[in-house]
């Protein structure tokens, strides 16, 4: 056979006789061309994108494909890949669309192959979310009382969510302040503890009712999500671990400050614990304060960042849907009773990429912002993706 005949002459140039004998032997460079057309496969929807699938085409066109391009109709967006299957992004929900496919080598591209099934691409539901569960706020004591203690506080992001069935919200109440003020024992001088708030499997407990300061009382704060402040030397109520934290120890003749999301509630002065700041809502807004207790028989401590109460006559309430706790009454007289807990809050966020939810109750506050979709609920409510 002959070989393929190389320059030959001083002048770089082929001889005739080189020429024969290449095309003789059957030596003499084959014609290249682009590739045949793939074979179109199915193409399936998504959130703004496509998955478009195909097999290789029958010729190569003599040099070997480099890749492949998906086009669509309408828009003629591409796409491009090394093999099936290509994902086509950058497409518009709600809009109906077909594709064609082409193969490259290093000639360029080929023929495109007949065009796909129709898809419209459509969001999908989250799988996940973040939360805020803050339950409501423990009530004020009386008779130089004490704070109340924080409502829980719990958030967390890839909390997984199902479709179709519909997800229980409940937002915590705070707990009433003490409506007695007298020098007893009596129930009606503590506060009592808020409720809890729930988001499905999740549940933020309610806040420590606060205690009574009189020193003729023995009497300690209240467990709770954060604890109420405990009276006259005595310790504050326990927080719950991960939501929040202890009440503080009663002062002489006083009472102690409730516990907030973010620290204990103080003994002296008798400060209500800082609250935790969130951004979930979009801004950042502390929740979670402890109410202000007692320092003694004739003043009062201010309530924790985040919602708490202040000391007073009578001690104030706890500042709605934060969970803060109330405070504490800051003497004997009738005036001197405790303020009302904070009622909780629930919020969720996702990327607003996804889909709303198909149905919810309870009202929420629902807004688009920063890139995510929030959903605030102040009363209970469900929610279903």
């Amino acid at each position: 056979m002959a070989t393929f005949p190389s320059q030959s002459s001083a002048y770089g140039r082929w001889k005739l006789m080189d020429v024969r004998d290449a095309v003789m032997g059957g030596n003499w460079p084959a014609t290249v061309t682009t590739p045949s057309a793939p074979t179109i496969g199915t193409a399936t929807g998504g959130n703004t994108q496509a998955v478009v699938t195909f097999t290789a085409p029958s010729s190569d066109g003599g040099s070997a494909i480099t890749g492949y391009r998906v086009t669509s109709t309408p828009s003629g967006i591409t796409a491009t890949g090394s093999a099936s299957p290509i994902t086509i992004t950058g497409l518009t929900n709600g809009t109906s669309y077909t594709f064609t496919v082409a193969a490259q080598n290093s000639v360029g591209y080929g023929p495109e192959s007949a065009s796909s099934n129709s898809v419209t691409p459509a969001a999908t539901a989250p799988s996940s979310v973040e939360y805020l569960v803050v339950a409501g706020g423990g009530g004020g004591g009386g008779a130089r009382g004490a704070g109340g203690g924080a409502g829980g506080f719990r958030t967390a992001s890839g909390f997984a969510v199902s479709t179709g069935s519909a997800i229980t919200v409940t937002v915590g109440s705070g707990g009433a302040g003490a409506t007695s003020s007298g020098f007893t024992s009596n129930p009606n001088a503590f506060g009592t503890n808020g409720n809890n708030s729930v988001f499905s499997s999740i549940t933020s407990t309610g806040g420590g009712g606060g205690a009574i300061g009189w020193s003729g009382v023995t009497s300690t704060g209240k467990n709770g999500g954060s604890g109420g402040g405990g009276g006259d030397n005595l310790g504050g109520g326990s927080g719950t671990s991960g939501q929040g934290n202890a009440g503080g120890t009663g002062p002489n003749n006083g009472g102690g400050g409730g516990g907030g999301a973010s620290a204990n509630g103080g003994s002296n002065p008798s400060t209500g614990g800082n609250g935790t700041s969130s951004s979930i809502s979009g801004s950042s807004v502390t929740y979670a304060g402890g109410g202000g207790g007692s320092n003694n028989g004739s003043t009062g401590a201010s309530g924790g960042n985040g919602g708490g109460g202040n000391a007073g006559l009578p001690g104030g309430a706890g500042t709605a849907n934060t969970g803060g706790g109330g405070g504490g009454g800051i003497d004997t007289s009738s005036s001197g009773l405790g303020g009302n807990g904070a009622s909780g809050v629930v919020i969720i966020r996702y990327a607003d990429s996804f889909s709303a939810a198909t149905s919810t109750t309870g009202s929420p506050t629902i807004t688009v912002t920063g890139g995510y979709r929030i959903y605030k609920w102040t009363s209970s409510g469900s929610i279903t993706f």
